[in-house]
């Protein structure tokens, strides 16, 4: 993409020429940290190189230790000092690489900055976020007063969207959001009009409304400075859509380089279409099974011989192991033959790439793999996963395994450190009703705050609730003994988010997964043929269990917490966000597992995610909460393919696809603003605040969306229910 493209960007006289060299130029660089106290050295950049011009925008991904985020902070001369750095870094053609910490400071912020993936980290709390995007201007801008810094500070708030910019100028980064806080580094990447913004996974940590917010930022920041963005990222949706050319990072080097288009309709790499395989697909209604990659990233101190990825790689061949390959133009690739010849020179460091904007791949099968048409699943195995067939496929005829009805969970919000008093209440969970069947799964789905996880903590605890019923294989939960209680968890078993967090490290996977048969006192025989049995169901090998959990990946934690679910056979699995800290590669195996138990056992899952690709893969029925409330719940089809109320519509259309044709030619609803507090939910309608149909009424309808609170009603039939006054089912653009 050519900076006169840009929206509103106008090109000066000359411009155009100067603008096909690039503003940011890395050439081989590495980066290795330095061990200390017998630890061995880790090179962690292991060649990189590529280019970005004005206006274009170039995406890096791969997975978790790739090396993506080191190559940009040695790019931006932000690594520690015990990091050894080679290589070339030119901004402007000014080689950069090795300036002092002052130097460098003078372009950080003005030349090339970066948006940071935590910006909670990002910010000083001590200061207020008005101060600090005076000071960015004041740093770079010798001649400004205090008073034109803060004039340019609120208007920086008001571009990105703060509401009340004058007034939030004094409030502290504790007192924003997440997304909001991402907006603030937003703001300060493009206070001085930067060449280059690097941005570091700047949507992670963010619902998906709020990352649409952010990439509909980003995009206002590039054709209002006409800057170079550098997008690490390992969402490959959000890829598909803003991203112009990709580079694909394993093991610390480029494994394909290319246009967007080229890597996602044409890859020749098998990492690459691993990755793309891996992805769930909000706009396929029948995915199959998802392509997993096998195994883990390898340890960048103890590299295996030849290609780093061949461990993995379904069609890795002997020659692989003989050299590392190196990154070539497509076609370029040398034959077996010659590899086999040369062998002798194994090991060798890869030649040094420039990148030339050409399409690249390090694989000497991409030849094949471009002749054959092979897609990745032609070329890893893939399973077959059947339904489970001890059930009617009329979901009425199944039994309850859960029924929650007008389900409340109220908190108190107390003021005072020694006379505390009551000044209000937060309405976490505030009246649901839902059901499950046996052998299904309900995803419940929503913004952060919207009450999903107090809804599982109320379900989860067995007592009785503040008001409403919770029934657990068609008993209330409220009438239980104790001994009842105890009895009816072994039907319920809940796996959380963050597998590390889960389990004790203390303990072996064996007595992890055997502590609650030992609970409830199974005799000891039994417990080692049933540890032995679970830890083959979930995929792991049987010396596993004489290991600890810091000895595993993050997926390989998640599977011994999904085998210590299952210890006790239960008939319901509450699955608290358990793909949501995996790399893409790792959650398909995880997805395709619970998909395999589920067929397998008959499980019945209620599955919390705020990722709605995974549901749309996973789920028979979604329920969509907002303020403690359900407001649209149906099957998964109908929500996808037709949703009724604005903010299910809003939700799915945020959804990035991994297809870059279909994402440039979706319309995306961008919501205003953040969830109002629970604390003070608004009148009427809770949505009606952020809602794009809401601007749209009459006097009188708006009237009756302020003052009514709606309740769900049927649309157009079927079991799809929506609690909005207008509700219209809208044709899903997918």
């Amino acid at each position: 993409m050519s900076i006169d493209t840009i929206e509103g960007t106008h090109l000066a006289p000359g411009a155009e020429e100067a603008g096909k060299a690039p503003v940011l130029e890395v050439t081989d660089l590495r980066v290795t940290f330095r061990g200390f106290n017998s630890n061995p050295d880790v090179t962690a950049v292991r060649g990189v190189s590529y280019r970005v011009h004005r206006g274009e925008v170039l995406g890096i991904v791969g997975e978790s230790g790739s090396g993506k985020s080191v190559s940009s902070m040695a790019a931006m001369g932000l690594l520690p000092e015990h990091a050894s750095i080679t290589g070339s870094v030119r901004l402007h053609g000014e080689e950069i690489l090795g300036l002092d910490d002052r130097t460098m400071a003078r372009k950080r912020g003005k030349v090339i900055s970066m948006v940071f993936q935590d910006p909670l980290s990002g910010l000083t709390p001590v200061y207020t976020v008005g101060d600090q995007l005076a000071e960015a201007v004041l740093t770079h801008d010798k001649k400004a007063s205090k008073a034109r810094a803060r004039e340019r500070a609120i208007e920086l708030l008001d571009l990105v969207g703060i509401p009340n910019p004058e007034n939030r100028y004094r409030s502290f980064p504790h007192e924003f959001s997440g997304g909001m806080r991402q907006r603030v580094m937003i703001a300060m990447a493009m206070a001085n009009d930067p060449d280059v913004i690097i941005c570091d996974e700047p949507t992670t940590a963010l619902d998906v409304t709020i990352q649409a917010q952010i990439l509909e930022l980003l995009r206002a920041a590039q054709r209002e400075t006409g800057a170079a963005i550098v997008m690490i990222t390992h969402d490959l949706g959000v890829v598909a859509g803003f991203v112009d050319r990709l580079l694909v990072m394993y093991a610390g080097r480029p494994v394909e380089m290319g246009s967007v288009d080229e890597i996602y309709y044409g890859s020749r790499m098998p990492y690459t279409m691993g990755l793309l395989g891996a992805v769930p697909r909000m706009d396929l209604e029948r995915q199959g099974a998802l392509v997993p990659i096998k195994g883990n990233p390898p340890s960048l101190t103890d590299l295996p011989p030849g290609c780093p990825f061949a461990p993995r790689c379904p069609i890795a061949r002997p020659e692989c192991e003989m050299a590392e390959p190196e990154l070539l133009p497509v076609g370029e690739q040398p034959s077996a033959e010659t590899i086999r010849a040369t062998s002798e020179e194994a090991g060798h460091a890869p030649a040094q790439v420039q990148d030339t904007g050409e399409r690249r791949v390090a694989c000497i099968r991409s030849g094949e793999i471009d002749s054959n048409a092979w897609t990745a699943r032609d070329i890893y195995p893939v399973p077959d996963i059947a339904e489970f067939e001890g059930y009617s496929s009329d979901r009425e005829q199944r039994g309850d395994m859960l029924r929650v009805s007008d389900l409340i969970k109220h908190h108190p919000l107390m003021k005072g450190a020694v006379l505390k008093r009551r000044v209000g209440t937060v309405y976490a969970v505030d009246g649901l009703d839902f059901d499950i069947r046996e052998g299904e799964t309900l995803a419940l789905v929503g913004e952060s705050g919207c009450g999903k996880s107090s809804t599982l903590m109320e379900i989860m605890g067995l007592d009785k609730p503040q008001r409403g019923s919770v029934e657990v294989m068609g008993r209330d939960v409220s009438t239980l003994s104790k001994a009842d209680r105890f009895a009816l968890r072994k039907d319920m078993q809940i796996v959380f988010q963050d597998p590390m967090s889960s389990l004790d490290p203390r303990m072996t996977v064996f007595d992890i997964i055997a502590e609650p048969l030992v609970t409830h006192k199974v005799p000891q025989e039994r417990i080692t043929k049933r540890v032995y049995e679970l830890v083959g169901l979930v995929g792991l090998n049987t010396e596993h269990v004489t290991r600890f959990p810091a000895e595993f990946s993050g997926g390989q934690r998640q599977r011994i917490g999904i085998a210590r679910a299952l210890a006790l056979e239960p008939k319901l699995l509450v699955l608290d966000e358990p793909v949501s800290a995996l790399d893409v590669s790792i959650q398909a195996g995880v997805i395709n597992l619970l998909e395999e138990l589920q067929a397998e056992l008959g499980l019945a899952y209620l599955f919390v995610a705020h990722d709605l690709s995974v549901v749309r893969h996973i789920a028979d029925r979604v329920a969509v909460m907002y303020l403690g409330r359900i407001v649209e719940i149906g099957d998964t089809e109908s929500i996808y393919n037709r949703p009724s109320h604005p903010y299910t519509q809003a939700l799915l259309s945020a959804i990035p696809v991994p297809d870059p044709e279909k994402e440039r030619g979706r319309a995306h609803i961008v919501l205003d603003g953040d969830l109002p507090s629970p604390a003070n939910p608004p009148s009427g309608c809770r949505f009606r605040t952020r809602c794009q149909k809401f601007a749209t009424l009459s006097a009188q309808d708006q009237e009756q969306c302020t003052n009514i609170e709606p309740q769900i009603l049927p649309t157009n039939g079927g079991d799809q229910g929506a609690a909005c006054h207008f509700a219209e089912r809208q044709e899903g653009d997918r």
